[in-house]
């Protein structure tokens, strides 16, 4: 459903909530999970230029995230690289569809919409697995 760069923007900022307390450079990110570091760089790029992340340069540098976790929606991080494309225009370009979508534009574009809020009600710090408490698995 979602693009090849949305996916390793995902997984890349997954990676640097699961690391958030350090900076973590490309090639760090690029082994863990699993993508091309020459594209994951330019990826990296995007998700800077939005403030999703930051990046240092130098000895020490890297990439961290520029907010914690649970302000960061899977909708923006989706929004930074490969935005849902909402439908304005019935793309049928009948003359009667002209003024507003036809129906099966206009529910397809609903979808759209409710599909957005859920992403836009997802947080990063839902994906990350985190160690559960120890005193809440003893009885």
């Amino acid at each position: 459903m979602f693009s090849q760069t949305v996916e390793y923007a995902m997984r890349a900022v997954v990676c640097l909530a699961t690391h958030e307390q350090r900076v973590m450079g490309a090639v760090e990110i690029s082994e863990t999970t699993d993508i091309p570091q020459s594209y994951l760089i330019k990826v990296l790029q995007q998700l800077t230029r939005v403030g999703i992340i930051t990046s240092k340069r130098g000895k020490g540098g890297g990439y961290s995230l520029a907010k914690p976790s649970n302000k960061i929606s899977l909708l923006d991080i989706i929004s930074a690289v490969d935005p849902i494309k909402r439908i304005k225009t019935c793309p049928l370009n009948l003359p009667s569809h002209c003024k507003s979508l036809c129906p099966l534009h206009s529910k397809l574009d609903s979808s759209f919409a409710q599909l957005e809020k859920s992403l836009g009600d997802a947080y990063v710090s839902e994906m990350i697995d985190r160690p559960k408490n120890k005193k809440s698995h003893s009885k």
